[in-house]
């Protein structure tokens, strides 16, 4: 089953994301996109490994600024297809892994194309995942438009993946001020 976990910036998701992967699995992996390029961001993933471990469960931790397909289809391929088999995985999170991808690829012709290319295999790989999969991601497009054209670049290609990664998945959830709310099963058509 994919569920996607959104929301704004210290909503919660993060947290019930890892809640919801624990009710689904015994054991799971959790692969973390963060970089740490300052103290700062060395202190957080600190502190989010900290919380992983007083957690009490057995987490894998794989840390993979850049590789997210890569994993998924190694892990699909080593399962056989077979979802009892396929590990249960928490991705934490796309946005991050999104900018790690959009930096690589930063004043190259066709940038936004190539960008768009890797969200394309992303989101293969996600319809692919014979196992539970559970993906953090932001909402970027809620706060104010970015004065930059890099961060306005970064936004519509954050709100492109998180819908096409949405249409995927089984279960949408949004969550804020620390509340979460399944979407899928609200969602109105036309």
């Amino acid at each position: 089953m994919i569920t996607l976990v959104t929301g704004g910036a210290r909503s919660g998701k993060s947290s019930f994301a890892e809640k919801l992967c624990m009710s689904k699995s015994q054991e799971a992996i959790y692969v973390a996109t963060a970089q740490a390029f300052d103290e700062e961001m060395k202190e957080r993933i600190a502190l989010h490994q900290l919380q992983r471990i007083q957690a009490n469960y057995p987490w894998r931790n794989v840390e993979e600024p850049f590789q997210l397909v890569k994993l998924l289809s190694d892990w699909r391929e080593n399962s056989l297809g077979e979802q009892d088999s396929a590990p249960t995985v928490l991705v934490d999170c796309l946005t991050l892994w999104l900018s790690n991808i959009l930096l690589s690829y930063e004043g190259q012709k066709d940038m936004q194309e190539k960008v768009k290319a890797e969200i394309l295999r992303l989101v293969e790989q996600v319809q692919q995942y014979p196992g539970d999969l559970i993906m953090v991601t932001n909402e970027v497009g809620d706060g104010i438009v970015p004065e930059y054209a890099l961060g306005r670049i970064y936004r519509d290609l954050a709100g492109f993946m998180n819908q096409a990664i949405s249409r995927s998945s089984s279960e949408a959830f949004l969550v804020t001020v620390g509340i979460a709310i399944e979407l899928k099963s609200r969602e109105y058509t036309l």
